[in-house]
């Protein structure tokens, strides 16, 4: 569906870990603005070093939905390492940002096994300078994580912008 926010899990039954529900308002998504999510994501498997994330990125023109490419760490990019990119962004031995800490949600790997909830939280967009290709329209996510060659789990997300 465009035009609406759509989530699914695209990843084989054995993948360990799976999306259990994703709620995120308001729809069409707002740049700067404030987003609620709730989340639920159980994991059958713990997720080490190095873990590795596979974005594609398309955008919605007219009818065709266009690839965007990896610009400056956005768009359809490859992380080999997620683990060592939470690290940077958040100090090891500092406490995780809420609300993920009042959650018992963890921001560093490994990623024990279990279940991981998220009720609906507020999260500020910042109005940052997004290229002019990232802004208002239709686009769709896919998104993979493997460790060691491994798929654990992918997901695919459609979502309206607006700025």
């Amino acid at each position: 569906q465009v035009g609406g926010f759509a989530w699914e899990n695209c990843g084989d039954r054995t993948d360990p870990v799976v999306l259990q529900s994703l709620s995120v308002a308001p729809d069409p998504i707002s740049i700067p603005g404030s987003l609620r999510i709730s989340a639920a994501v159980s994991s059958g498997k713990a997720m080490a070093s190095p873990l590795k994330a596979e974005l594609v990125v398309e955008k919605a023109l007219g009818d065709l939905w266009i690839q965007l490419p990896c610009i400056d760490q956005l768009g359809s990019c490859t992380y080999n390492d997620v683990c060592t990119i939470l690290d940077n962004l958040i100090p090891p031995g500092t406490p995780c940002p809420e609300p993920l800490l009042t959650y018992g949600i963890p921001c560093h790997c490994p990623f024990k096994a279990g279940s991981y909830s998220l009720p609906a939280s507020d999260f500020v967009l910042p109005d940052v300078e997004l290229p002019a290709w990232m802004t208002n329209g239709n686009y769709r996510v896919r998104a993979a994580v493997s460790s060691g060659g491994e798929e654990l789990g992918c997901v695919k997300l459609a979502f309206s912008l607006q700025s």
